[in-house]
């Protein structure tokens, strides 16, 4: 089954936390599928943390890692609808959007989306 990355899978990963480390590491050589809106939540809190030029370099690789998704009128919808029922924060929505339209399982960590509606597939990357 195809995979998805929020922001929350990913920042582990970079910061070195198990068992996110392990698991990304072994699912990488599939090019997981990562929203735009996602990978933007993760290039903020890179270049707040360590600059412009490591964000920036940081977006360069995982581009190359991920296979992006460019989100559509349609998704930018469906992303509300899912904000409109469920607590989670906006960019979560987009992660659980394209991992729906993906018919992939989303990675995370995210305790709104874990214990989220159960018609989406999720993986808990925390354990």
């Amino acid at each position: 089954m195809t995979k998805c990355l929020d922001s929350w899978a990913v920042l582990r990963w970079l910061e070195g936390h198990e068992p996110a480390v392990s698991r990304l590491n072994a699912l990488m050589p599939e090019r997981p599928v990562m929203s735009w809106i996602n990978l933007g939540e993760v290039a903020y809190v890179i270049e707040r943390v360590a600059g412009a030029q490591r964000s920036q370099r940081m977006v360069k690789q995982l581009k190359q890692q991920l296979t992006m998704d460019l989100p559509t009128p349609q998704r930018v919808l469906e992303a509300a609808a899912l904000k409109a029922n469920h607590a989670m924060a906006y960019a979560d929505a987009f992660a659980v959007a394209t991992a729906m339209a993906h018919g992939a399982t989303l990675l995370t960590g995210g305790p709104e989306i874990l214990h989220g509606d159960p018609s989406w597939s999720t993986e808990d990357l925390r354990a």
